[in-house]
């Protein structure tokens, strides 16, 4: 996985009391090698440094080089903690997919949310999804020399054409390959396809699904979610949505699958995302069809736990009189499950009120329902003089990672301003849900 550009490895931090600090390496140092090796990545360093005996090659800010002899028990960490975590340059995607909802994004928006990832090793760290375009043998020969699993693959297809021309990339097809050798070195993986109505659907979605269940049982779920349509496609490829009755036969197909594959193999492998069900009007499957939830972050299941996670919360509570107002903006998708909810818990709390607002998504469009798709613009629009009663509840799915600010770079603190009321970020969760409504006080 090398970049072009080399990274220097620099050292933001050294703990105390580790091997590290007793050397005598601080803040600043540069890492140069380990036992003769450059260090590509953190994945390099992590192999490497778990011998009992290494050397360490360290550049000092004044420019002098240092090398350290080290014994230590295997596994022994060294106490190094470096500026960049990962250790190297992110790997941008190569591919220009039919379906990327990256090409769907209107002008001039922080350049962070333009950067298009499909990198491996975000993959083992982070749960990306990759599509194995980029991956060349070395990159191959390290995962597998590493371990790195469960790397997480976006498959769409098993049709070498079809893949090819959904992902405009004529390596696309090619690549399907390497998922022989991840199982034969017996990595744990989990699949992603996303649906397009006319191109991946109907009888290729089975075709793929025979063909990815050869791959049981180190392939242990695939995931089946719809293609995200924004108003910003001028010049792309026309996709369809997929309608009620779409997501009806969708869901059909796919819980055809999961019965074959649960008699034949002992799982379902395949599964379907919430949002097919919420559009399909169809009832949310129970927890053990999920099978521990390998892709929440895929948005499946994740309807499921809120529900059960609420209730199970909610039955342990006894109730009160306290008279709490509050409302909740979310989007238009999950708002029917969160009204059914949080009636549930008025009829306990009797004197607590709470208005849902289901907000549209004026800016990317109405196609997409999902909360964590609305920005504080459409927020602002439609909430702006309405009732919000105490505290207006928010969704954490909204903000950017650790940070509290919008996709279009509003704050919490702009929208409390603009909407004069005082604004909670709830974390996902039914449990969270409960307490946040509960000290709406």
């Amino acid at each position: 996985m090398n970049s072009k550009q080399e990274v220097k490895h620099i050292i933001g931090e050294v703990k105390r009391g580790s091997i590290a600090e007793e050397l005598g390496v601080v803040s600043g140092d540069e890492l140069i090698r380990i036992n003769g090796k450059k260090i590509l990545d953190v994945f390099d360093y992590q192999y490497l440094v778990n011998d009992e005996n290494i050397k360490l090659l360290i550049r000092k800010e004044n420019g002098e080089e240092w090398e350290l002899e080290i014994e230590k028990e295997y596994d022994t960490d060294l106490g190094l903690i470096f500026l960049d975590s990962f250790m190297d340059l992110y790997r941008s995607c190569k591919n220009k997919c039919i379906f990327c909802f990256i090409d769907q994004m209107p002008p001039n928006m922080r350049e962070t949310l333009y950067f298009k990832d499909d990198d491996a090793r975000l993959s083992f760290l982070q749960g990306n999804y990759i599509t194995m375009t980029n991956l060349s043998n070395e990159d191959i020969e390290r995962i597998c020399t590493y371990k790195l699993s469960p790397i997480n693959i976006s498959i769409h297809t098993m049709n070498p054409e079809l893949r090819c021309k959904m992902l405009n990339n004529r390596f696309a097809g090619e690549a399907l390959k390497i998922l022989d050798r991840f199982y034969e070195e017996g990595l744990t993986m989990n699949g992603q396809i996303v649906l397009c109505k006319g191109y991946n659907d109907k009888e290729e979605l089975n075709q793929t699904i025979e063909k990815l269940s050869n791959y049981l049982p180190y392939l242990q779920s695939v995931s089946v979610v719809p293609v995200g349509l924004t108003k910003y496609r001028e010049g792309l490829t026309k996709l369809e949505k997929f309608t009620n009755e779409d997501a009806k036969e969708v869901i059909k197909q796919i819980e055809t699958w999961q019965k074959r594959l649960l008699k034949l193999y002992g799982t379902r492998m395949v599964h379907a995302s919430d949002e097919w069900y919420l559009t399909a009007n169809l009832p949310i499957p129970n927890a053990e069809q999920y099978e521990g939830y390998l892709q929440l972050e895929n948005g499946v299941g994740m309807v499921r736990l809120l529900l059960d996670e609420f209730m199970e919360t909610l039955n342990r509570l006894s109730g009160d009189e306290k008279i709490r107002q509050c409302s909740l903006a979310t989007g238009v998708l999950i708002a029917p499950i969160l009204q059914k909810l949080v009636h549930c818990l008025c009829e306990k709390y009797p004197n607590t009120k709470i208005k849902i607002y289901a907000v549209e998504n004026d800016f990317f469009g109405h196609d997409i329902t999902v909360a964590g798709l609305l920005t504080g613009k459409d927020l602002i629009a439609q909430l702006k003089g309405k009732p919000l009663y105490d505290v207006l509840l928010l969704p954490s799915a909204l903000l950017r990672a650790e940070e509290e600010v919008l996709l279009d770079d509003i704050t919490v603190k702009e929208l409390e301003t603009t909407l004069q009321t005082p604004i909670r970020i709830v974390k996902s969760g039914g449990a969270q849900l409960i307490e946040a409504i509960l000290k709406s006080l």
